[in-house]
Formats: C-alpha cells, structure tokens, sequence
C-alpha cells in the first residue's frame, strides 16, 4: 500500500439517496464500515446528502473535525460533484479536496444482488478513499467571455435565438449558407395542429431579424473555421458571391424580368424542383435579405462571358449587378456559439417498392408542402405531374423512421404533418384520402384533438404498412399495397398521388459541423447534447449550445422553446463577463517530453501543438478538457494531468482491488 501523510482526516458521507441506494445497499452498514479504514476521521449516512441539510452536515464537520479530505458516496459526478465542491469550499477547504464514488448508477442501479451490491459499494468507497488521499490542493481558473455570439443557421431556431440575443442587447452574428433565412418552415403552407399560415408566423420574424440593429446577418455564407475555447472563439466566415452587391441593391427584382432567359428554365431548389427559375434569382417572395442571387452555372456571362447583359441594364444607375465578385473571408470574436442547423428530409428514393423517382405521381411530403403554398410552383393549387387535381391520395406514414433498414428512431413530426397534409388535402381537392399508419402518435398540445377532427373530416385511416406502390392500368394511376393488421388482410387502394410522409435525417455535413466545432454526434447523426435531462441544449464542447431539429427530430414550438434555452444559456455566459476552466487540465513534463508528435493529432480539441525551438509539445490550458487521450497515448509518459496523477490512480486501484 503507497504510504499516506499521518495529517490526513477524511470525512466520509453516504447517501440514501432515498431508496435508489438504500434500497438495494445497507446504507447505514456501509458508512460505519467506511469509519474503520485508514484515515477516515468520520463517516456518516444521510437520506439526501445532496440537500442542503446535507450539504450543512459536511461544511459543519469540515470545521468541527478540521477534515482535509471529503468523500461522498451517492450519484453521479457528473450531477453533484460542484455541488459538493461548493460545500467544502465554503466551509474553508479547497474544493478540490473532493472525491465522489458513484454507489448509485455503477452498483445499486445495475443489480438486485443484495450481498454482490455491498461488496461492490465498499470496493468503490475504498477506491474513493485511496484516491482522496493524494489529491492536491488547485487554484480556480477563469477565462475572460467576448460579449458577442455566433448563431450557425438561419431557420426558425437561428431566428429565434438571434433574436432573443439580440433583444438582451447583445451583437449577434447569424450565419446562413441558403440566399435567405426562413429555413424549412418558409416552405410550409400550414403549421399543425392551429393551421396557421406559416409565412404569417415567420416572415415578420425574419424582417425583425433584418431591422435588428444588434443582428449582422450574413447569408450565402458558412463557417470556415473555428479556434479558440469558450469566452474567446475565433471565427472565420466564408461568404458566397452573389454577383449581386447587397449595399446597391434595393430588391426591386427588375433584373430577373431582364434576365436575357425569358422564361424560367432551370429547377428552383426551394421548390423541391418542382418550379423553375432563371440564372437570377430570389427563392421566395418574402425571402430575407430581399436580394436576389445569379447563379454561376446557368447565367451566360459568368459561364460562357457571352450575354446581352439586360440584368445589368434593368438595374440602370445603381450598378449593383457585379460579374466580378469573388468569395470573400470575413473574421470574428465571439464568446458563445449556437447551431441551429436543422435537419434533412429523408430521400425515399432509396426504398424501391415506394417508387419515388420512377413513378411520377409519388411525391414526399415536402413537395406537396409547395404545392400547397400560395407562393409554390402552382400557386397552392394541389395538382398532378399531367395538371390535373388528384381525386383519390394516399398518404404512407414512417417513411424512413421506425425502420431498422434505415432509421430506428421516431421522427416525432411525421404523424401530425401527415394529418395536416390530408386535412389540406381535402379542403383544397374534396380528394379521398387514405392516411396508412403504424400507429398515429400524438403527443403534444392539441395535437390528439386535431388527429379526431381529421377523423370527423372523412379522411381514412388504415393501421398498417406499405408492401408495395405498382402502377394501376397503365393510366398514371397506383396501386397501394397495404397489410392492414386491424382486418387481418391485405388491401390493394387504388390513387391518383401518394404522398411519402418521409423521416427527418441529420444534415449531411454534420460530421464537418461537429468537426470544426469540437462537439459530439449521437449514432443517428443528430448534435449530441452534454446530458438530456439538465444539459439539454449544452455540448461536451463549453461555449457551444445546440437547437432545433439538428439536435434532433422535432416540431416548431419544441425548436423555438429549445432555441430560447440556448439563447439564455448563451447571455448567461457572455453576462457573466468570465467563466471557470476545470483545473484538471493536462500538462507535459519538460524533461520527458521527446517531441515525438505522437499527442498533437490526436487531442479533440487542438489543444497541442509543438514549441519547435524547444522540440518539446505545449498544451493550451484554455483549450484543455482534461479528456486525457494525450496521457494516454504518451509513449514517454510526459504527458500527465491534474487530479489523475499515477499515484492517485494506482491508490484508486488499490482501493478497488482490496475488497473486489
């Protein structure tokens, strides 16, 4: 056993943690065996040690017993670590002088074995012992926060968040890569379950975001890159030619009536490819910044240097049209980062048997969101390939979600906006409607009575799943195979359109994204929060908060409430004016270090890099989370870290293999 300082005094606290530890531990046995090894000057059990009677029962002894060292047995660190820190702070001891073992989710959440549980407890808590020992006292480091914040995306949730930022008075940078914010919900026609015109909602949200003067809004851009740590990130913003200077124009639109194309010819993006549009261009007639774009591969000047030039002739004296405009760099100080970068429809393409892509009257459902829209490529009017008004739609639920082959998990909106889509349906159509379920999932806020008011509308509802989609009598017409599970047999409907009620996937550069921001993603692709219950909307990454459906799958009113949280998170930083660095950072011995490079790849956060005058590497402390891989993978072992020394690790050891 490593020799311990006769002056050390350990206070020892075991917690009930109501029945979720006593239930399955002898709580009371524990703490009293606890008192009997090496050190320990008092050892107790409480019912909720996390309480603030809790709390008083350890500053209390801290002072009356003069403890040096503190360790708790109870739940997660991740939970109450700082909050047993602050404790023993207060009461004169170092906060750093802690040690918690987790007797909750590593030994009486795992098994009902009475006997094996108490076992395992005293192993942890002899671990925990050990480990306290060698602790040493660390000083509190701060960094100072830039009182700026970045918002990543310019959707309904980058709106919201850049608006509640910049509400609170502070300057907002809102990055877009599309040519105007609005996101997805520009696109709809309705929202569910109110029916409200989504433009209603959004556009003076968008205008507001355009007049703001806390808000520089940047669109046709993306983030090139970032450096940097919490409170002081540096970024660098790559912005997208136009051929349009967005200081001269004043959005008249008179160069796409000039434009030497004198009809649109080319598929519009934001119209699922359904419209056209000329090389010049603006998606939507409430776009924001109101400024049309040329596209570079259509327009003849910019392509092939040969054209009338009648755009450049419509816009007259303000010479706005700029041919020779290039990308340009844009660089920033923020303190705060918010990603907001929503989501991607799912590509039904890729399942055979729905026929997407090869059967002209299969649509997804956010094609039919533009058909349906007053501003879309038929002015809201619900028509076929051919022009004509479907008489009978069938609607396929859980395309791409709730399915191993594709995606295991629920996308959350598909039920309400299939229900949305059938009743618009009917009302613009008088259309028989067949709605083919799993189950129907409805679990917001007025969202199960409008599920019965679609049910009273007539619209059909069949619980079961979508074998086929064949072509029905050479007529353009289909035929849907459905296992209808409540008959117990197999249907064939025959429809004029079916409409693929398709899942909603991560964004497609979400690796990049999480790349250059330093931050997680879960198996489905989606941003990783650092825990789903009291870290909602925070990354593993300080400084950087998420919203929206990139975090994952969700409705308008769930994005806008999550964006709100990370907005508050955000000016809660940048109002604190600094916040605390975790001391328990790496650092490299000097003397060892061979400046092999080994570590410099592989930290996650670029935290290292090599003094080549001295051959040796340096680690930024600012940069530093204290994740260890650099110790780890150190061939030299130079590499050490704070709290996780070879002495304190080998005396946890100790502890555990004492009583394994």
């Amino acid at each position: 056993m490593i020799a311990r300082d006769s002056s050390l005094r350990i206070g020892v606290y075991v917690c009930h943690c109501g029945s979720n530890i006593a239930g399955v531990i002898d709580v009371a046995a524990l703490a009293a065996w606890a008192g009997g090894l090496p050190h320990v000057t008092i050892s107790r059990d409480y019912k909720y040690m996390c309480s603030d009677p809790g709390q008083e029962l350890v500053k209390r002894d801290i002072q009356e017993f003069n403890l040096n060292r503190i360790v708790v047995a109870a739940c997660s660190p991740n939970l109450h670590e700082p909050t047993f820190r602050r404790a023993a702070e207060n009461a004169g001891l170092n906060r750093f002088l802690v040690q918690m073992a987790n007797i909750r989710e590593q030994v009486s959440w795992v098994t009902d074995d009475k006997e094996a549980a108490y076992a395992k407890a005293q192993a942890h808590l002899a671990a925990a012992i050990g480990r306290v020992a060698g602790h040493e006292p660390l000083q509190r480091q701060f960094v100072q926060i830039h009182p700026r914040a970045l918002v990543v995306g310019g959707g309904i949730a980058g709106i919201q968040a850049a608006l509640t930022l910049a509400d609170a008075g502070k300057d907002v940078i809102l990055v877009e890569r599309e040519p105007s914010i609005g996101g997805h919900m520009a696109m709809f026609d309705k929202t569910f379950p109110t029916l409200d015109c989504a433009a209603c909602i959004l556009t003076p949200k968008m205008t507001a975001v355009k007049l703001h003067p806390n808000i520089k809004l940047l669109t046709y851009s993306t983030v090139e890159s970032v450096e940097g740590s919490v409170g002081s990130y540096h970024v660098k913003i790559r912005r997208q030619p136009r051929y349009i200077d967005e200081s001269l124009c004043v959005g008249c639109m008179m160069c796409i009536e000039g434009c030497a194309f004198t009809r649109a010819r080319f598929p519009n993006p934001f119209d699922q490819g359904l419209g056209m549009r000329k090389p010049v261009w603006i998606p939507f007639a409430q776009a924001v910044p109101p400024i049309p774009v040329i596209d570079p591969e259509t327009c003849l000047q910019i392509a092939r240097g040969k054209c009338k030039q009648g755009c450049v002739e419509a816009c007259g004296e303000r010479n706005a049209i700029q041919f020779d405009q290039k990308e340009e760099i844009e660089e920033y100080d923020v303190g705060a980062i918010i990603i907001t970068t929503g989501f991607k429809a799912f590509d039904p393409s890729v399942i055979p048997y729905y026929g997407y892509g090869r059967y002209p009257n299969v649509y997804t459902s956010l094609e039919v969101e533009r058909l349906l829209n007053a501003g879309g490529p038929t002015a809201g009017k619900l028509t076929l390939r051919d022009g004509s008004t479907p008489k009978s739609v069938g609607i396929v639920h859980c395309v791409g979600s709730r399915d191993q082959n594709y995606h295991a998990y629920c996308s959350r909106v598909c039920c309400m906006y299939a229900l949305k889509l059938a009743h618009l349906v009917r009302e613009k159509t008088d259309a028989e409607v067949y709605n083919c379920y799993i189950d129907i999932r409805t679990p917001g806020k007025g969202f199960e009575e409008f599920y019965n008011r679609v049910q009273n509308e007539g619209v059909h509802f069949i619980r079961g799943k979508v074998a086929d989609i064949t072509p029905a009598n050479g007529n353009g017409r289909l035929t849907m195979t459905v296992d209808d599970t409540l008959l117990g047999s197999i249907r064939k409907l025959d429809v004029d359109m079916v409409i693929l009620a398709v899942a909603l996937e991560a964004q497609e550069d979400t690796n990049e994204v999480r790349r250059a921001f330093g931050i997680s993603c879960s198996a489905e692709g989606f941003f990783l929060e650092k825990h789903p219950k009291l870290a909602p909307v925070n990354t593993a990454n300080d400084g950087v908060f998420v919203a929206g459906a990139c975090q994952g799958a969700k409705d308008i009113p769930d994005t806008v409430a999550q964006a709100d949280a990370a907005a508050a998170k955000a000016l809660a930083l940048i109002d604190a004016g600094q916040v605390e660095l975790e001391p328990n950072t790496a650092w490299v011995d000097e003397d060892m270090c061979s400046g092999c490079k080994v570590c410099i790849p592989l930290c996650p956060y670029n935290a290292i890099s090599r003094d080549e005058e001295r051959a040796i590497a340096v680690i930024d402390q600012a940069l530093c989370k204290g994740c260890g891989t650099c110790v780890a993978a150190c061939p030299s072992g130079a590499a050490m870290q704070h709290l996780f020394s070879v002495e304190q690790i080998d005396a946890e050891l100790e502890g555990l293999m004492a009583y394994a």
